[in-house]
């Protein structure tokens, strides 16, 4: 069975983490691979965040199309990004639906942090708040 697994939650909770700790041998696609240089180092830019999510979500139906191919390869792909809303996951489940992946959403809190908000891409209180409202928003239980 075909699986895209899709992680969400607030910058800095821990989902890229989790996704290198529960899927080894898997594939995992972020847009924030999108900012990383060839020598390892992480330069965002926030005014290419919408050029990262399309990368990234070009990234995993080129995963899908693969598996099409030949369904030894990626049968599990994993999505790690933000998704704090259907808009944004709508891309992801568009293309399960097209290549016939099942989908399994996964919310990653931050209950490893001191209290402090603190994200590699520096995003403030104010925004991680609206962050986590619009995801509280978006979560579906049935």
């Amino acid at each position: 069975m075909r699986t895209l697994i899709l992680l969400r939650g607030l910058p800095g909770s821990g989902k890229s983490s989790f996704a290198k700790f529960i899927w080894v041998k898997g594939v995992v696609c972020e847009a924030d691979k999108y900012f990383y240089d060839e020598q390892g180092n992480y330069n965002f830019d926030i005014t290419k965040l919408g050029a990262a999510h399309k990368w990234c979500q070009d990234q995993c139906e080129q995963y899908m199309k693969e598996n099409q191919a030949n369904s030894k390869y990626y049968p599990e792909i994993v999505v790690s990004n933000t998704s704090t809303t259907e808009k944004e996951l709508k891309p992801y489940l568009d293309l399960a639906a097209k290549y016939d992946y099942k989908v399994v959403s996964l919310i990653v809190e931050n209950r490893h942090g001191s209290g402090e908000e603190t994200n590699i891409h520096g995003v403030g209180k104010e925004i991680l708040d609206k962050m986590e409202n619009r995801l509280r928003n978006n979560i579906k239980l049935r």
